[in-house]
C-alpha cells in the first residue's frame, strides 16, 4: 500500500508540472471541443428556421458529445503519452522500475482521470451556457459513470498496445474516435431488436446510453438495473482484453529487444 500511495504522488506530480507546463494546449483543447459544438448548433438552428425547439433531443446530442470529449481526452492522453515515452528513451526506465510498467500506467490512469473530468466538466459547463440547455446530475449517475470510464481505458489500452507495435498511429486514432461518435451518440438505450443487441455488444454503447437517459429522466427500454449489469460486463470485459493487449505488447516488444531504442 505504501508503494502505491508513492507511486500514486510520484504520477500525481508528473500530471501536475506537464499540465501547467502545458496550459495553453490544456485551454486551446478545451476551446475547439466547446466551438465545433456550438458552431454545429448554431448551424442546426440556422437549418431548422426561426423559433425551433430541439427539446430533449438536444440535451441528449450534448450529453453524448461530452462523453465522445471524456473518451477523446483518455485515449489520446493514454496513446501520446506512449508514444512520447518511446520517443524521448524513458520506456525502459518505466518498464523496469520497481513498480512495473502495468501498475504505472494504471496509476497514471487513475490520475488522469481526475484532470480529464476536470476538462470535460468545464466543457460541459461551458456548452450548457451557450446553448441554454439544463440537465440534471442525480445520484444514480455515478456508476454508469463509473461504467462508460472502464470501457475508455480498455480502448485507451487497446490503442496503447497498438502505438508500441506500430509507433506511429496518429491516422489510427483519428479514424477511430470519429467511429466512436457513431457508438456514443446515438441513443441506444431506446432500440429494440438487432439494433440493441449491437449496442449491448459496443464498447460504452450501453453505459453512455444508461447516463444519457438518467440525466434526461428518460426512462429506457429495460430497467435500470439490467441495463446497468450489462453496462458492466461491456465495460469490465473491454478493460480487461485492454489490459491484456497492453501487457502482451510491452512483452513483444521487451522480447524483440526494442525498449532501449523503441
Amino acid at each position: 500500500m505504501r508503494n502505491l500511495l508513492v507511486l500514486y504522488t510520484a504520477e500525481l506530480k508528473r500530471t501536475w508540472v506537464i499540465q501547467v507546463r502545458y496550459l495553453g494546449n490544456t485551454l486551446s483543447g478545451i476551446i475547439s471541443v466547446s466551438a465545433i459544438f456550438f458552431g454545429l448548433f448554431l448551424g442546426a438552428q440556422f437549418l431548422a428556421g426561426p423559433g425551433a425547439q430541439f427539446g430533449e433531443r438536444l440535451e441528449s446530442i450534448l450529453i453524448g458529445y461530452v462523453i465522445w470529449s471524456l473518451l477523446l481526452s483518455v485515449i489520446t492522453s493514454m496513446a501520446s503519452d506512449l508514444e512520447d515515452e518511446s520517443k524521448t528513451g524513458t520506456l525502459e526506465q518505466v518498464c523496469l522500475s520497481m513498480f512495473g510498467p502495468i501498475k504505472v500506467f494504471l496509476m497514471r490512469a487513475v490520475v488522469m482521470m481526475g484532470w480529464n473530468l476536470i476538462i470535460n466538466l468545464v466543457i460541459l459547463a461551458l456548452l450548457m451556457l451557450l446553448t441554454g440547455v439544463r440537465l440534471s446530475f442525480p445520484v444514480e449517475l455515478v456508476l454508469p459513470f463509473v461504467a462508460v470510464l472502464l470501457g475508455a481505458y480498455g480502448l485507451a489500452f487497446v490503442i496503447g498496445a497498438i502505438t508500441l507495435l506500430l509507433k506511429r498511429v496518429e491516422q489510427l486514432i483519428s479514424l477511430f474516435l470519429f467511429a466512436l461518435l457513431f457508438v456514443v451518440v446515438p441513443p441506444f438505450e431506446m432500440f429494440q431488436g438487432a439494433a440493441a443487441v449491437v449496442g449491448y455488444l459496443l464498447p460504452m454503447a450501453t453505459s453512455a446510453g444508461l447516463l444519457r437517459a438518467t440525466m434526461l429522466q428518460a426512462p429506457p427500454v429495460l430497467p435500470y438495473f439490467d441495463l446497468l449489469m450489462i453496462a458492466f460486463i461491456n465495460s469490465i470485459a473491454y478493460f480487461c482484453i485492454g489490459l491484456f493487449l497492453l501487457w502482451h505488447a510491452l512483452r513483444r516488444i521487451k522480447t524483440l529487444g526494442l525498449l532501449g531504442g523503441h
